[in-house]
C-alpha cells in the first residue's frame, strides 16, 4: 500500500459517515485524480466498497494503528512563574480547562488507550488527572531537576513503538490532528518565512535538520511526533545513548534521532497552523489568551 493509499483509505476508515472523492481530496490535501486513483487501486485489493472500509481494509490498517501516547509533562516551567510556582505547567488552566486536557482528550477520542505521563515537578498533583482519565499512567522522572527533557524520555523509551509523543504544555486546539493510523514517522511542523523558535529544514517532505531558527521557507516545530514500530525500537537505543554522551544531559529528547543519530532514521513533516498547536511560552503570553489571569 502507498502512502498516498494509505491516506485515503485511513481517512475513510475514521470518517463519520460516508466521503465523496471531493471531500476526500479536501481532507488528504491530494488532487481528485490522485484520489480517483487511490480509490480505484483499494477497491481492487477489496479495501473499500461503497465508500466505506471493507473488513479486509481495517486488517491492513492494523499495523498502523497508534497503540499509545507519551506525554512530556516533567519540567518546572520556569518562563511561566507565578503561575507555575505551584502548579505544573500542564496543569494551568486555560478558558477553564487543563493545557493537558486539550491533548488527552484528542488521545482518547483517536481511539488510543494507552496514555503515559512522565512526571516531575509537584508530580504528585498530575494525580488529579485519574478523576477524568482513570486508565492513565504515570511514570516518574528522578532527574527532571537536573537534566533536560531527554531524562523523560530515557525513562520512557521502551514505549515509543506505534506512539505518539507530546510535549505536555501545548494547547491543542484541533484535535483531529491525533489521527487513528500513522504510516511513517513525523514531527507536526509550521511552515514559517521566519521563525526564532526550534525549526526543521525540509526536503522532499523530510526533515534534513534541526536548529533554533530560521528563515526562507522553514518549518516550525510544533511539539508532536508519531514514531514507528521500527523507529520506535531505534529510540529505545539511541535516546540513552545521546543521553551518555558528555554534556548528554543538558539535550533535548529530539537530538538522538533528528541529530546524533539522523542517518537511521527517515522522519518526515507533517503540516499544521499556527491556529493548530498553542505553546503558552510566557506568563505574558498566558494572560493575553485568557485575561481571568490579567487580575
Amino acid at each position: 500500500m502507498t502512502h498516498r493509499e494509505f491516506l485515503v483509505l485511513s481517512t475513510i476508515a475514521t470518517a463519520p459517515s460516508p466521503l465523496t472523492q471531493r471531500a476526500l481530496a479536501a481532507q488528504t490535501r491530494m488532487s481528485v485524480g490522485s484520489v480517483n486513483e487511490a480509490v480505484s487501486n483499494l477497491s481492487d485489493l477489496g479495501f473499500i466498497a461503497n465508500r466505506r472500509v471493507t473488513d479486509e481494509g481495517l486488517e491492513a490498517l492494523e499495523p498502523y494503528r497508534a497503540k499509545r501516547a507519551v506525554l512530556i509533562a516533567a519540567g518546572f516551567g520556569s518562563r511561566m512563574v507565578p503561575i507555575t510556582l505551584n502548579t505544573p505547567k500542564p496543569l494551568v488552566r486555560v478558558g477553564g480547562k487543563r493545557i493537558i486536557d486539550t491533548i488527552l482528550d484528542a488521545v482518547y477520542a483517536a481511539g488510543i488507550t494507552e496514555a503515559y505521563v512522565v512526571r516531575g515537578y509537584l508530580g504528585e498533583q498530575f494525580d488529579q488527572l485519574l478523576y477524568k482519565y482513570p486508565t492513565i499512567k504515570f511514570i516518574d522522572n528522578p532527574l527532571y531537576n537536573e537534566a533536560n527533557n531527554i531524562s523523560s524520555m530515557v525513562v520512557a523509551k521502551d514505549l515509543l513503538q506505534n506512539a505518539y509523543v507530546f510535549e505536555s504544555d501545548l494547547l491543542l486546539r484541533n484535535p483531529n490532528l491525533v489521527t487513528r493510523y500513522q504510516d511513517r514517522s513525523n514531527y507536526l511542523g509550521i511552515p514559517m518565512e521566519r521563525s526564532d523558535d526550534w525549526c526543521f529544514q525540509v526536503k522532499n517532505g523530510v526533515i534534513k535538520h534541526m536548529g533554533i531558527g530560521g528563515e526562507g521557507g522553514v518549518w516550525q516545530m510544533a511539539g508532536i511526533s508519531y514514531w514507528t514500530p521500527e523507529d520506535g525500537a531505534k529510540l529505545a537505543d539511541d535516546i540513552p545513548a545521546t543521553f551518555a554522551m558528555p554534556g548528554g544531559k543538558e539535550r533535548f529528547w529530539d537530538e538522538a534521532p533528528l541529530t546524533y543519530f539522523a542517518d537511521r532514521y527517515k522522519v518526515h513533516v507533517r503540516e499544521c497552523s499556527l491556529s493548530d498547536v498553542t505553546e503558552i511560552d510566557s506568563f505574558r503570553e498566558l494572560k493575553s489568551i485568557d485575561p481571568s489571569y490579567d487580575c
